[in-house]
């Protein structure tokens, strides 16, 4: 006959905390992989010559406001 050592509580508490964690750290994982993206992009558009920029209706001081713009309402 098998016993169960510990409170079914605890053990409930411990699997909702993993979950969290889990999903924590899922959700940074995923941050970060965006933001390297985006300074991707930051950086593509920086090397632009202002020219360049202007045919594509950007001006260098807006560059961080259009690519963060979905995330920052600015």
């Amino acid at each position: 006959m098998a016993y169960m050592s510990g409170n079914p509580s605890n053990v409930s508490f411990v699997g909702a905390f993993l979950n969290t964690l889990g999903d924590r750290l899922f959700s940074a994982f995923n941050v970060a992989v965006e933001a390297n993206g985006r300074m991707a992009r930051v950086e593509a558009l920086q090397a632009l010559s202002d020219e360049q920029l202007a045919a594509k209706g950007l001006r260098r001081e807006d560059i961080a406001r259009h690519v963060f713009s979905d995330i920052f309402d600015v």
